[in-house]
């Protein structure tokens, strides 16, 4: 890494929010010098450390996220220099998990959500290399593509088709007519260091790994540098496909891969449970240096595509599937002192300011401790020697506290009483483990992230509010709530600092047109917790209309799909409070509207609680027609029976399904019986 790299590394701010702040400036730097300059400042594993870190921060604390932050892409923009072309299915990016424990998690989230009592995973190396999904029509090559932003990637076709391993034309039977092949294509690490060696011996620049030098390799102009590099691809899955069989399991469709002519994953292997997972990545961990290509952790699927379709998708990632990465580096450092940040909801989050120290070959000073319990398990006091680890070379974190070292005197450290921002009193609700300010729109730190928030490109998308115009607004408190936006003035606006009279009619305009909007954008921007796009969208689509969303209770709002009691007590909650409505009333009032959309909610949900399975063919429905009543009436459609089934539904030719009811003494319903029961 360059100098200027590491100055600004080793002068990490004191607190998690501008930590965010930081990241976000260095990426979209690191991306200019990259994308458009085609000169990396630092190696690519640098940069990916950077992003990860910062998509991790986002998620675990979701009131310091911002739309326009660089993690809201699954991968980066298309470079302009490269014609854009759009995927027929979108790219998405893997969860992580850095445990053992997580990994458990996922599986108990899988299991749960299929009803069943061990799953069939498929595990597999994951490899460091650049995405790429490759379109084949009637068995022909026809385009090659990076994964862009997820949806839309870079035109790479003529550098794909220098790869030899990548045929042209795929062999074999059961070709469907147009089928998306997605992979990673990567360097071995053999081919890697002997194009070092040339280059060395040549005098020119070498590449800092193999990721880097693969992503620099298929964005060549010209196709004839492309072909010099010993490239490889490994196919790991596919996207849309027409007119063609695929197999009904993952590890058989990588099989008929093979077959055609694509080089499958290698060391891909079936697994069952847990059990099977931990010891398949206890297995490759132990092998990793000698394999013949670099990974950094493996990657668990669900082997059923049937399964896989029922867990569905995140806004970013498949539920069906986890990257378990490798454990990370730990050093030891002393705790100069312990504070906290107040974020967009209220949370007050503790963090310690360490002496720097290099973990993993970066400069760590700053780490969140979470929340009281974290604090109060670790024990983390100021003065206390601890081990600071890079988990998953994401984001540091503090594994223990070397008691033997901790100096004479020190005390635990409280999460303050008062808000440090507003004064406010600090609550914290039984149960939870987040202390709150209680000030909530009054208090100035939740007053700028919620307007920024309220703004942000995928809420109410007003052009020209951002962070310098929201500070100005604050400190100046021309806006106490979201709504006073709407009473901000052209001449108001032109007598900020840097915003003339043309900057503050645009701002003004962009108020304007952000008053036609959407119902999934208003639920969105108003910042009702846990609620992010998807839980928006959800709502909208299942009650079409904010006044029934208003007036929905927690029970009545957990038979929407993804929404559970945590995210339904908050809903309920938000739309209880005086203020809240009061800042709602006023955004109407102001003009801000939207168009309903016409879907009638189930007025109750009969069959909450019973779990239903479905097995034969039906003739008046299709499964999945009737899979969506049944969840439409509140009950849960399992893919297996088990003891915990309540009934399930026999077509023609049910199988072994209607055998296993039969011995357990679960209720059998015919087709016409299920009519019966969707009708009454």
């Amino acid at each position: 890494p360059s100098q200027t790299y590491m100055t600004k590394i080793s002068k990490l701010p004191d607190n998690v929010a501008a930590r965010v702040k930081e990241l976000r400036a260095l990426i979209n730097y690191h991306n200019n010098r990259y994308h458009v300059l085609d000169d990396p400042e630092i190696p690519d594993a640098e940069y990916d450390r950077l992003m990860r870190e910062l998509q991790s921060l986002e998620e675990r604390y979701p009131e310091f996220a911002a739309t326009d932050s660089p993690t809201r892409q699954v991968g980066a923009h298309p470079l302009k220099k490269f014609a854009a072309v759009n995927h027929e299915t979108p790219m998405l990016s893997l969860a992580n998990a850095f445990s053992e424990q997580e990994v458990a998690d996922f599986d108990r989230r899988v299991r749960e959500k299929l009803v069943v009592d061990n799953v069939e995973y498929v595990a597999e190396p994951k490899l460091d290399g650049l995405a790429v999904n490759l379109l084949y029509i009637d068995g022909k090559l026809v385009r090659g593509a990076t994964r862009g932003d997820g949806a839309t990637g870079e035109d790479i076709t003529q550098n794909i088709r220098t790869i030899a391993p990548i045929p042209q034309l795929l062999k074999g039977k059961h070709v469907p007519r147009m089928i998306e092949v997605r992979g990673e294509v990567y360097l071995p690490k053999k081919g890697f260091a002997e194009m070092n060696a040339r280059a060395l011996e040549r005098g020119e620049k070498i590449f800092a790994n193999p990721r880097n030098a693969a992503a620099g390799s298929l964005r060549q102009l010209d196709p004839r540098i492309t072909a010099q590099r010993p490239l490889a691809m490994i196919c790991h899955g596919v996207g849309r496909s027409e007119d063609g069989s695929l197999p009904a399991r993952y590890s058989d469709i990588s099989q008929r891969l093979s077959e055609w002519g694509l080089q499958g994953t290698p060391e891909q292997k079936v697994v069952h449970g847990l059990d099977g997972c931990i010891a398949y990545y206890q297995d490759i961990a132990a092998r990793r240096s000698a394999l013949a290509y670099e990974i950094d952790g493996v990657v668990y699927k669900v082997n059923s595509i049937e399964q896989q379709q029922q867990l569905g998708f995140v806004s970013r990632a498949p539920r069906w599937a986890i990257a378990h990465k490798f454990p990370a580096q730990e050093e030891m450092t002393r705790v100069v002192s312990i504070g906290v940040q107040v974020g967009r909801t209220g949370a007050l989050t503790p963090g310690a300011r360490l002496e720097p120290v290099s973990v993993g070959g970066v400069t760590v000073t700053n780490v969140t401790l979470h929340n009281q319990d974290d604090l109060e398990r670790k024990d983390i006091r100021v003065g206390d020697t601890v081990i600071v680890r890079r988990a998953g070379d994401v984001i540091p974190e503090i594994v223990g506290v070397v008691l033997e070292r901790r100096p004479p005197g020190t005390t635990p450290y409280r999460i303050p009483a008062q808000c440090p921002v507003c004064g406010s009193d600090v609550i914290r609700a039984e149960g939870e483990a987040i202390a709150r300010c209680s000030g909530a729109l009054f208090c100035p730190a939740q007053r700028k992230e919620g307007i920024l928030h309220f703004a942000s490109r995928h809420a109410l998308d007003i052009e020209g509010v951002g962070e310098k115009l929201v500070d100005q607004l604050v400190e100046h408190d021309l806006v106490k709530n979201v709504a006073d936006l709407y009473l901000l003035t052209p001449e108001l606006l032109a007598g900020l600092e840097r915003m003339g009279e043309k900057s503050a009619a645009n701002v003004h305009a962009a108020l304007q047109r952000s008053k036609q909007t959407t119902l999934p954008r208003f639920l969105y921007a108003i910042g009702i917790r846990e609620v992010g796009q998807s839980t928006a969208a959800a709502l909208a689509k299942y009650f079409g209309n904010l006044e029934i969303i208003k007036q929905t209770d927690k029970e009545t709002l957990q038979n929407v799909p993804d929404i559970g009691p945590i995210v339904a007590a908050h809903i309920e909650t938000f739309f209880r409070q005086p203020h809240n409505i009061e800042v709602i009333e006023k955004l109407l009032a102001a003009g801000i509207r939207w168009a309903d959309i016409k879907i009638e909610p189930a007025p109750h949900a009969p069959l909450k609680g019973k779990t239903f399975v479905l097995t034969g063919s039906l003739e008046t429905l299709s499964r999945e027609q009737a899979k969506e009543k049944l969840e439409a009436l509140g009950a849960k459609v399992g893919s297996s029976v088990s003891a915990k089934t309540h009934c399930v539904v026999a077509g023609a030719d049910p199988g072994s399904k209607l055998d296993k009811a039969q011995q357990l003494g679960i209720e059998i319903m015919d087709e016409a019986g299920l009519l019966a029961l969707l009708k009454s």
